[in-house]
Parts: C-alpha cells; structure tokens; sequence
C-alpha cells in the first residue's frame, strides 16, 4: 500500500513573514478593542436618542412646572393676552402683569393672602396662569386640539372663550405641585377651592371665605 505523504507545517518565517512581535500583538489588541468600544458607544447614543424620541412623544409629557397639560407656553408672554412663560411663573403681587391686574378684585387678594400665609409654611405660591385674553384662550384650545386629536378631547383641559373662568378673570392656575397641594388643604379658608378633578393646579372663588368647597367636576367639559 502506498503511503500518503504527510502534510509539513510551513512556517510563516519559511514564508518570508516573521512573527509579529509581542509588542506588536498588543497593539493590534488594543486596536480592536478600541473598534469595539467605539461601536458599542455608537449603538447605545442610537440608543438614547430613540428612546428620547419615544418617550417625548408620549401624551402629557409637557409641563416643566406642573402649569397644566399645555405648561401655557402656547403664546409668547407679550402684555396683552396674559399669558405667563411657563418656565417663569409669577407671583399674585406682581400687579404689573395683565395676568394678575385683570383678575377679579376678590380673588385677587384671596390669592394673596393665601400666598402671604403660605409663606409662612416655606411654601411659595407663583401662578402659571390668570386672567387669559379672549384670543390667547382660543389659541389655547386649538393647541390643545392638536395636541390630543379632537376637540372632544381638548375640552377635558381647555374650555371655550365663552366658558373659560380665565377670560373673566376668575380663575388662576398654581405652579408646581406642592403650593397646588397647599391651597388645595387651606383655600378654603380665603373662598378658594380646586374646581376640577383632572386638574390639580387650578383654582377658583368658589366658596366663601371659610365655608365648604363644591364637589369637584370631572372635568372643563362639564361647563363648556
């Protein structure tokens, strides 16, 4: 039987190639590792910004301060609609502003003796919203359309110029979460009571000073 000649391991040095050297090897380690850590870090900002994306996207992902579902940043803060920059809410002394002049004298100084007493509790009581023009109302409501795809929707939030207690001066909107939570425990003491179940940041004169606050409605579309 004829043998098969076995196969003979050729060298790379046979080949004319000579073995990297350790240092060499090391280097190609890390160049590699390097690729893989610049990869990784690419995926992770697609990551990232994916899910930025997504979650920005998500309804009632708004409100810097808690103002509300719009944070009332639908209009600039010019003078003459009353509108109130949401990442600047302003104090119910500030009588300069259209949003707090034009509110109804009585809720106005109920609101500020709330504020004056609140103070006292390390509590400071700043407003998102007042008095609303007529037209800055309206832009309100058709932001709010867009933002939750009918007006049937929108109305839950936002009511109409002819139905808004903010156009007549009667309504205020508290910022952040714990001066809304104060006044919602004690405003009654000063007539003022929380309105609306869904929104927790809005106020009105409802009561006397003193006496028992309504129920609450569901919603603004119960008076639209």
């Amino acid at each position: 039987m004829t043998r098969l000649p076995r196969e003979t391991y050729v060298s790379p040095k046979q080949h004319g190639f000579p073995y990297p050297s350790s240092a060499v090897q090391r280097r190609r380690r890390a160049v590699a590792i390097s690729a893989a850590v610049v990869a990784a870090a690419g995926i992770a900002v697609a990551v990232v910004v994916a899910l930025m994306a997504s979650v920005t996207s998500l309804p009632g992902i708004a409100s810097a301060n808690d103002a509300g579902p719009l944070g009332n940043a639908a209009a600039p803060a010019d003078g003459e609609t009353g509108a109130i920059d949401m990442y600047e809410p302003i104090s119910p002394f500030d009588d300069g502003h259209p949003a707090v002049a034009r509110l109804d004298p009585a809720l106005r100084d109920a609101i500020q003796a709330a504020a004056t007493d609140a103070e006292a509790d390390g509590i400071v009581i700043e407003l998102t919203s007042g008095w609303r023009s007529s037209d800055y109302q309206a832009l309100l409501l058709r932001d709010a359309i867009d933002d939750y795809g009918s007006e049937e929707a929108a109305r839950e939030f936002v009511s109409t110029p002819e139905a808004s207690n903010h156009v007549t001066g009667q309504a205020v909107d508290i910022a952040r979460v714990d001066p809304a939570l104060w006044i919602e425990q004690y405003g009654n003491a000063y007539g003022l009571c929380r309105v609306f179940a869904n929104e927790s940041w809005h106020f009105e004169l409802a009561t006397t000073p003193g006496g028992e606050c309504p129920p609450m409605l569901s919603d603004a579309s119960e008076i639209s």
